[in-house]
């Protein structure tokens, strides 16, 4: 008989290191970048000759006339002496050659066009570095989430214990008539809310397990957490001393403004001369002849006149000066827009972190005070079982201390995780998420 093999249980860092691996949005950020890498390539193919093959047959009449045409794409150019008439003769004509360009200087345009690409490559990088942030955030989240679903699961299966105890010891005393048959219907209307609160913690733990089993990249049964020190009260740490300008999403930005200015960089210097050397050696054959006579059948399927050139030439774009002038505008507002949300970027994580440091300094205070809050609860509920099996109390007394008791119960197994949940917003608002999983490692 051959056993399935049961799933591992994973600890937090295991998990946050699998999130990382195999959630979709880190490959799509990290493919970005290899997107952007891919254009800086490009950007620096700029810097290399052009060199343009032609090879063409072709059969046509030789039919030709004096006078310009402007530069179109339509009527394909012929050359030679017009004919006196027009023939309806044809021969084949051929041609190959070849033409090197090359751009010896740009006043530093193809220079700008690769810092702009070099710096949108820093900016998808950046990307990925915010992307694994979240995730790991998330994925943290989750864990603890899904730790605290079954710590309140936990505590709702002691108190269902608990109301099925009281509920045999009240039937018991109302079958001996020492008290009224409506404890017997109070108490099980007790144990029955009491399994009510287990169903829905069981609900709770089950969408916990899905939730974490989405950024996993597993099914739900398969997630299986190991707590580890998440349980425990994490260690006394000073006040946390970190900036929020280490952020992911703070260097982001400040890598999308960097890329704006040397766009900006790159139309400063694009109304400039162009430059360019160029060579072409070309061959061309042809079956007309100068004195309108034509040769024989295969007379022009072969090139046979060579010709070669050497020269440079300059072109410049005199009225694109007002398009480039609207288009660096258009470059300053971006960058303006782009500076305005870096303060806002950063004004929402100063915020962030103070309110997660609050948030943290209280949940300690929390966490050293439900101890003494579960002892007199515990206290309590003894007490009140004790008067009600010794007629001095009512059902009233022992359901209330009960209930009250599962709270507390709730509230002392999550305060701890309360806790670690403070650190976490702590860590995410400073970009952090290792100094946290070293905390959890090191407790």
């Amino acid at each position: 008989m051959v056993l399935a093999a049961q799933p591992s249980t994973l600890t937090l860092p295991r998990a946050v290191e699998q999130a990382l691996r195999q959630y979709p949005a880190v490959r799509v950020s990290q493919e970005l970048v290899s997107s952007v890498g891919a254009g800086i390539r490009l950007a620096r193919t700029a810097y290399l000759p052009r060199v343009d093959v032609l090879a063409q047959l072709n059969r046509a009449t030789r039919n030709n006339v004096y006078g310009m045409l402007l530069p179109q794409s339509v009527i394909p150019a012929i050359s030679g002496p017009p004919l006196p008439v027009n023939s309806p003769t044809n021969v084949w004509g051929s041609a190959v050659g070849f033409l090197v360009s090359w751009e010896p200087f740009d006043f530093g345009f193809r220079r700008a066009n690769l810092d702009s690409a070099s710096l949108a490559r820093r900016r998808a990088e950046t990307a990925v570095e915010r992307t694994k942030l979240e995730v790991a955030t998330s994925t943290i989240d989750g864990f603890l989430t899904l730790l605290a679903a079954q710590q309140t699961r936990a505590a709702a299966q002691a108190g269902v214990r608990r109301a099925a105890v009281f509920h045999e010891v009240v039937s018991a005393l109302v079958k001996a008539e020492l008290r009224p048959g409506a404890d017997a219907a109070r108490s099980r209307a007790e144990s029955a809310l009491a399994e009510t609160q287990r169903i829905r913690s069981d609900e709770a733990v089950a969408v916990a397990r899905a939730e974490l089993g989405l950024l996993l990249g597993a099914a739900a049964g398969e997630v299986l957490v190991e707590a580890g020190p998440l349980l425990e009260l994490p260690r006394e740490t000073p006040a946390p001393g970190a900036k929020v300008d280490s952020h992911p999403l703070i260097e982001e930005q400040q890598a999308e403004i960097e890329q704006v200015r040397a766009q900006q960089r790159a139309l400063d210097r694009s109304w400039f001369p162009r430059f360019q050397v160029q060579t072409a050696s070309y061959a061309r054959g042809t079956g007309a002849n100068p004195d309108f006579t034509t040769g024989g059948g295969a007379a022009g399927l072969g090139p046979n006149v060579h010709n070669w050139g050497l020269g440079m030439s300059v072109s410049f774009p005199v009225l694109e000066l007002a398009a480039l002038r609207a288009r660096k505008e258009r470059e300053i507002y971006r960058e303006r827009a782009e500076t305005a949300r870096l303060e806002l970027a950063r004004r929402e994580l100063d915020s962030r972190l103070e309110k997660a440091r609050a948030v943290l300094e209280s949940a300690r205070l929390v966490a050293r005070n439900t101890p003494v809050q579960l002892e007199a609860a515990r206290a309590a509920e003894q007490q009140a079982n004790a008067r009600y099996r010794a007629g001095l109390g009512n059902l009233l007394e022992v359901a209330e201390a009960q209930r009250l008791l599962t709270l507390t119960e709730i509230d002392d197994s999550l305060a701890r995780l309360h806790v670690w949940r403070a650190m976490l917003a702590v860590a995410a608002a400073t970009g952090d998420v290792d100094g946290f999983l070293k905390a959890v490692g090191g407790n």
